[in-house]
């Protein structure tokens, strides 16, 4: 199987415990991805954005690293991993039994074979209509009280099976902590969602 990438640039891959949304708890091992150009500027992995600054890796060399791996969830994040064509990562990945997740804002067209499709769409570059059908889950970051009617404006696109979260800006959870409760209080289809790898002290 063929694809136009013949390697991907790897920030890092590591095991953890997923911390965030409907799989919360399950232990995954993650794929980061390099390259990005959302430009969050609360993003947590700026050092990530420059693809230039990491390796590049053959496809089969990432597939031999992740079989040494005893979870069989594979959680590909970045960065914003896709800016590249997936298609034959995610096919060697489920040839060999594992599950795949992606965590994409929807900046760019999908590509891959995909199990779990986690949306979370960003208010600097805008979310392709292609995905609203098709996400399994629909995460908000939350930094002030504006996000919430932005929020709904996706859970009127997404399908209506798709999981709804909000998750508050780690570096304002003080600050939104109330106001996501009090919104989910009266918008009830709404969860929170927390970075839970990162209170016990997980990458």
């Amino acid at each position: 199987m063929s694809t136009k990438n013949a390697k991907l640039p790897i920030m890092e891959t590591f095991f953890s415990i997923q911390g965030e949304g409907f799989h919360a708890g399950i232990p995954a091992w993650f794929i980061r991805l390099a390259g990005c150009d959302v430009g969050c500027v609360w993003c947590d992995e700026t050092k990530s954005w420059n693809a230039e600054n990491f390796p590049k890796y053959e496809i089969s060399q990432i597939i031999s690293a992740v079989d040494k791996s005893c979870v069989k969830t594979i959680i590909i994040t970045g960065g914003e991993p896709m800016m590249y064509d997936l298609t034959e990562l995610t096919y060697e990945l489920k040839k060999s039994g594992f599950k795949t997740h992606l965590e994409t804002s929807a900046a760019y067209p999908l590509s891959g074979r995909w199990d779990w499709i986690c949306l979370s769409p960003k208010k600097f570059k805008p979310a392709l209509q292609e995905y609203f059908p098709l996400a399994n889950e629909l995460k908000i970051i939350v930094c002030n009280r504006s996000d919430f009617e932005w929020a709904e404006k996706y859970k009127l696109s997404v399908s209506p099976k798709c999981m709804l979260y909000l998750q508050p800006e780690w570096n304002r959870q003080r600050e939104v902590f109330p106001l996501i409760i009090e919104y989910i209080r009266n918008n009830p289809d709404w969860k929170i969602s927390l970075q839970m790898h990162k209170y016990v002290g997980m990458p």
